[in-house]
């Protein structure tokens, strides 16, 4: 099946980290506990059991850190009468127990609320994601949608790279861009630029008027805003068109790097002959924008990505084969590509994924095949 949306997961290793940090201090009770049993009579360990309320604050909440550090002052206690310490001994040390275990409820408390801010924050990232970077429709007319996104900046939903694909009277426009640099100013002038071609993209007769619209769009919001950075970045984009009456790919490239078709076992550049200056950037030189056109039909594949895919480089500075590695998965379902693309590039990389990355794959699913004839059909023939 297509696939169309963002892939949000909770990684296994970090639930695993978790369900250890919360057993880790009743396993650190558990051993001085037993240390201190083993040893010889002179030697005392017990005093080590506010490891307990300190590990306690770094994962448990408020009533579970104070709940590990009464246990920690029962066990303190036991040990202390079983080993025959004085009273005066015996107090002195609860008293030190009992404020490690007020500073560990302290910790523990302002933690939650760090967690529970962090949870709104993410909270409001994954609404801002929704209303700019929309997860795609598994199918548009004739073509099947794939996708990958992938922030760089940590803990990131939405990042400086964007797509778009909406379903138009006989065609499909398609959009994937990047914006120059990362961080919050390039996701304002990404959410710019999508913002203009959704209220461009079903009136625009053609594709250079729809890029004509993204550049306004952009002069229009640096006049609304002055203080904002959006017009000192350019953008790279790639607009598409796949009508549904043939069997044809229709592109027009702002700068952006030439996607790769795949018909069969071969795997090429769409030639761009004469791709017009990025958006932002057009006031230049005076140009004319030129729309190219590809063969496009059943079975064929078409790959746009951004320059966090072709750019990623190894340890020896090599550029990450994209070409080589879309021809090798030739023969791999469309919906396995991109996981395997992705696992390629954060094991690739000198440093793994350290920009935005975005990859969509366009797909001509083969046309059915012609059904044997009905009988009352053969009957009337």
């Amino acid at each position: 099946m297509p696939t169309g949306g963002h892939r949000l997961t909770t990684p296994k290793g970090t639930r695993t980290q978790f369900t250890i940090g919360l057993a880790l201090p009743l396993l650190a009770l558990a051993l001085v506990v037993v240390v201190d049993l083993v040893t010889s009579q002179g030697q005392h360990f017990d005093r080590l059991l506010v490891i307990g309320p300190a590990l306690a604050a770094v994962t448990w909440n408020v009533r579970g850190t104070v709940a590990i550090g009464l246990l920690a002052m029962v066990l303190r206690l036991a040990l202390a009468l079983a080993q025959g310490d004085p009273a005066q001994d015996i107090l002195a040390a609860e008293a030190v127990l009992a404020a490690v275990i007020a500073a560990a409820v302290w910790v523990s408390r302002v933690r939650a609320r760090y967690e529970q801010d962090m949870r709104e924050v993410t909270a409001v990232a994954e609404v801002v994601q929704r209303v700019l970077l929309r997860p795609l429709a598994p199918r548009l007319g004739r073509v099947e949608l794939h996708l990958l996104y992938l922030a760089a900046a940590a803990k990131a939903r939405i990042g400086g790279d964007f797509y778009e694909a909406v379903r138009v009277p006989g065609a499909v426009r398609v959009m994937l861009g990047d914006v120059q640099g990362k961080g919050l100013g390039a996701v304002e002038s990404a959410s710019v630029l999508l913002g203009s071609y959704r209220g461009a993209v079903t009136d625009a007769p053609d594709l250079p008027a729809l890029a004509d619209r993204l550049e306004e769009g952009l002069e229009r919001y640096g006049t609304w805003d002055p203080e904002s950075d959006v017009t000192e970045r350019f953008a790279t984009v790639l607009l598409l068109e796949l009508p549904d009456d043939e069997d044809v790919v229709r592109l027009l490239s702002l700068g952006h790097p030439a996607p790769l078709l795949q018909h069969g076992g071969r795997v090429r550049p769409v030639e761009l002959t004469d791709p017009s200056l990025p958006v932002n950037l057009a006031g230049l030189c005076t140009s004319r924008h030129r729309v190219e056109q590809a063969p496009f039909g059943p079975g064929d594949r078409l790959l746009l990505f951004t320059d966090g895919v072709s750019e990623t480089r190894d340890k020896a500075g090599v550029f990450y084969p994209l070409e080589d590695r879309l021809r090798g998965w030739a023969d791999v379902p469309a919906d396995r590509v991109l996981p395997l693309l992705q696992d390629d590039l954060a094991a690739y990389g000198a440093d793994g994924l350290d920009d935005d990355v975005a990859a969509l794959l366009l797909v001509r699913p083969p046309e059915p095949a012609a059904g044997p004839p009905a009988a009352g059909a053969a009957a009337q023939g």
